[in-house]
């Protein structure tokens, strides 16, 4: 038996106990009453059951064939998700994506990432949200959330593409000892924590909400920082001090809100995001100046 037979015969098993009739049945599956009584009666001679109850108020299903009709709506609901699947794959990749990231990633990162895939995927428009605060992708804020983080919010669904290392940096040359601190979403980051424990507020002298703007701080000579070290090692400005920073990485998360996982064009982002953040694994930890 073919399991195409199998899926059809269940079909009509299914419309008739969810309808209680098969009168009702045949109307929903769009066939004749005929039709939907030589399925049923197929379907209990082939397995030798008798799943009906039947009488003049309609076809019952017996307490002990439940989980046959458990087992069909399984199997409905898997044939439906292949349907998706499958149309999704053969649809064309248009519309606007909005990814959400921090600004070393939107400044550093991405816009490379972007100009590569340019025309590669369809009609999509890439649209870039820089923030280091953690939009709500629930409220529907952002599609795709590109994060350093330790760990996802309950209500996302996502997967490591690399991991983000961390050390101190300065102008080259000057010798200051003095730090600049992390302020804003910054100052809940572990690196933040580390500051606190260690430099005392006498000696920082400055402080921002952006490892940005920290760049420049310490480009300029105002203290060091620390900084990302695909951030830190790309500008000839500065030179990084290892031994000061113990080693310090977070995982690189790309995601999505659960009931966006499996929309076609927030996935195929999704996926280029995470190859692309793998493809400089080695540059993101630090491994590759």
């Amino acid at each position: 038996m073919h399991s195409r037979e199998n899926w059809d015969d269940l079909r009509y098993v299914l419309a008739v106990a969810e309808q209680g009739s098969v009168s009702a049945a045949s109307r929903v599956l769009g066939v004749n009453h005929a039709t939907v009584l030589r399925r049923i009666a197929a379907f209990e001679d082939r397995h030798g059951v008798e799943l009906f109850d039947k009488s003049a108020r309609g076809y019952a299903i017996s307490e002990d064939r439940i989980r046959v009709i458990d087992a069909a709506r399984e199997v409905e609901n898997a044939v439906q998700a292949v349907g998706r699947i499958i149309q999704g794959a053969q649809a064309p990749l248009r519309g606007v994506v909005r990814v959400t990231s921090t600004d070393t990633f939107c400044c550093q990162i991405l816009p490379a990432m972007l100009a590569r895939w340019q025309g590669q995927e369809g009609e999509l428009r890439i649209d870039m949200l820089s923030t280091n605060a953690h939009l709500d992708l629930s409220r529907l804020h952002a599609d795709i959330a590109v994060r350093p983080t330790a760990r996802l919010a309950d209500d996302l669904s996502g997967e490591v593409a690399a991991r983000l290392a961390f050390d101190v940096y300065a102008l080259k040359g000057s010798g200051s000892e003095r730090w600049l601190g992390l302020s804003g979403a910054l100052a809940r980051s572990v690196v933040a924590g580390w500051l606190a424990d260690n430099a005392g507020a006498e000696a920082i002298s400055g402080s921002a909400d952006s490892f940005v703007t920290l760049r420049e701080l310490a480009a300029a000579g105002i203290g060091q920082a620390i900084l990302p070290c695909i951030l830190g090692d790309a500008d000839p400005r500065l030179e990084r001090r290892p031994g000061i920073l113990p080693a310090t990485e977070v995982d690189i998360w790309v995601a999505s809100h659960f009931d966006l996982v499996d929309v076609p064009r927030i996935r195929a982002v999704r996926r280029l995001l995470v190859e692309g953040l793998s493809s400089i694994a080695d540059r993101l930890a630090g491994r590759v100046s």
